[in-house]
């Protein structure tokens, strides 16, 4: 992916600490019929994968599973500079294929991902919940392919 203000570009590890402190990451794919759709998400990050949580059906999931290929945005932070009409942000485009993840060690991983960046201060309670709603869970993964990055400060 290019960018027009290279002097804004981010080095690639500053792009992913854009990704890991975004509240959540908006999707973009292609409906069964090729119109264009999107949907915010809470994402987590194991490595270069993302992955996030579902249910096991609906318009996200026929989209993913017709064209697999996705954009991801992610802002890390937005802070508006009032007096110059103008803000700070950090934020990440990201590429990929979104795939859904079948293997019960890998879905619980990635849970407990997400758990650890939305939710930290219930963890002591992640074995039970997981235990009672595992089985009803979509969990799906996004095999990213290419990611930039870019700040103004």
């Amino acid at each position: 992916m290019s960018m027009r203000r290279t002097d804004r570009q981010m080095d690639r590890d500053s792009a992913w600490q854009a990704v890991d402190a975004c509240s959540f990451g908006t999707v973009s794919m292609l409906l069964p019929e090729g119109e264009p759709y999107c949907v915010p998400l809470s994402i987590a990050r194991i490595g270069e994968t993302l992955y996030f949580h579902c249910a096991q059906e609906g318009l996200k999931l026929k989209a993913l599973r017709k064209h697999p290929a996705v954009c991801v945005s992610c802002v890390g932070m937005a802070e508006p500079v009032h007096d110059k009409f103008t803000t700070r942000y950090t934020s990440a485009i990201l590429t990929g294929t979104a795939r859904e993840v079948t293997d019960e060690a890998e879905k619980i991983r990635a849970l407990r991902a997400i758990c650890e960046k939305y939710t930290p201060e219930n963890m002591s309670r992640f074995d039970a919940a997981i235990a009672q709603s595992l089985s009803r869970t979509g969990i799906w993964r996004i095999d990213v392919t290419g990611i930039t990055g870019k700040c103004k400060k």
